[in-house]
């Protein structure tokens, strides 16, 4: 059974928005439009009479750097820990 949805209205840099989103994706959803709105309010303040689109656009290809260095960040971590993992089980193994 699918939960009631709800319309939320989001700002970003001066323009309203509507969706449709489920009750507990709300408040993500609200969070998610605030750092977007502070990141595009960043570049337009930074540019050089920008359209939306190109602020939409430049805000999207710096999400998305920082989403993919996150990962390769994750990814090297979770190597670390694999390593790591790997080696405290053979030193177990040599003690017993």
């Amino acid at each position: 059974m699918s939960q009631e949805t709800h319309s939320v209205t989001i700002q970003l840099i001066g323009y309203q928005y509507r969706f449709v989103c489920q009750p507990d994706e709300r408040d993500e959803l609200l969070e998610a439009a605030r750092y977007l709105n502070e990141r595009m309010s960043a570049i337009r303040d930074h540019g050089k009479n920008l359209n939306l689109e190109a602020v939409a656009v430049m805000a999207a290809l710096n999400l998305s750097h920082d989403l993919l260095g996150q990962q390769r960040h994750a990814a090297e971590v979770d190597a670390i820990i694999s390593r790591q993992m790997q080696d405290l089980l053979q030193k177990v193994d040599e003690v017993l």
